[in-house]
């Protein structure tokens, strides 16, 4: 009777165990659906936009689009640009979660008055972005954005804080853009000096950026900043502050220029204090656009 009992209870047994492998082998199975299901969207995406290989930075992007194709520098008027890509970084940086304003408090600052925190020192994997991460981590009290905006660049009356300025920017930037496939480097002499340039090779890289610019606000038009793509509207906001936004635009027909500029007029003439209250706006992308349009 009793090796009866012990043969039932271990059948019983083996029976819960066999039950509970296959749950776990299901889940198993399950899990990897999902996964590969998370893999095949991602891939979607890399294949609706640039490759792993040529995937650019705001920063690249913004010193892309100013570049002259043949050239390969930019307009020696334009004055706007370095500022505007250290702008590009900041936003980088916050769309990347590294870093965020402060909390506003009882008594609501504006967002040119709150500081720039860091909320993550997670490496980047692009050496400008690490630097002004690095700066903003070991500041101590805070800057803002517009203090960084102005340190990064180098526009400050403080030689003490010299150290902040990141330099050579654009020729490093060129430079990554040369090892992505989308410039190369010769050197024109310019009668005085001679001046190292970045003619462009791929121009497929660029058309397509071009192309992201263009439908934006012509085919994809929503008619309302918070429903476009964050980095989209920030490359936007940025390309006009940085002055080269129009070069994207020249490609086009008179009908379709007007239109183009007025929508983002639309979007230049928003308010950032405003925006930056609505649900899942970027507080610190509207600080770095309030910064130029004050």
């Amino acid at each position: 009777m009793t090796s009866l009992t012990q043969r039932t209870s271990g059948l019983v047994q083996r029976r819960t165990e066999a039950i509970r492998s296959a749950a776990a082998e299901k889940d198993k199975d399950s899990g990897g659906e999902e996964d590969e299901a998370r893999r095949g969207e991602e891939e979607e995406e890399d294949d609706k936009g640039d490759s792993k290989e040529t995937r650019l930075t705001l920063m690249e992007e913004v010193l892309l689009l100013g570049l002259k194709d043949r050239e390969g520098y930019t307009s020696f008027w334009n004055d706007c640009i370095s500022s505007g890509l250290r702008g590009c970084m900041l936003v980088e940086l916050a769309l990347k979660g590294r870093i965020q304003l402060e909390a506003c408090g009882v008594r609501r600052k504006s967002l040119l008055g709150r500081k720039v925190i860091c909320k993550s020192d997670a490496p980047t994997g692009d050496v400008l972005l690490d630097e002004a991460l690095k700066h903003i981590k070991e500041t101590q009290p805070p800057e803002t954005v517009q203090s960084w905006i102005e340190l990064l660049s180098g526009e400050t009356w403080n030689p003490l804080k010299l150290h902040y300025q990141l330099r050579n920017v654009r020729e490093r930037l060129a430079k990554n853009l040369v090892e992505k496939g989308v410039l190369t480097t010769e050197k024109q002499n310019f009668l005085l000096f001679d001046m190292t340039t970045h003619p462009l090779t791929n121009s497929t890289i660029k058309q397509r950026l071009v192309k992201k610019v263009q439908d934006s606000v012509l085919e994809k038009w929503v008619n309302d900043p918070h429903r476009m793509d964050k980095r989209v509207l920030a490359l936007i906001l940025l390309a006009h502050s940085s002055d080269v936004l129009e070069n994207a635009f020249a490609p086009l027909q008179d009908d379709q220029y007007d239109v183009a500029m007025k929508r983002v007029h639309t979007l230049i003439e928003l308010e950032p204090e405003k925006e930056s209250t609505k649900p899942n706006a970027n507080e610190l992308m509207w600080a770095v656009v309030a910064a130029f349009t004050k």
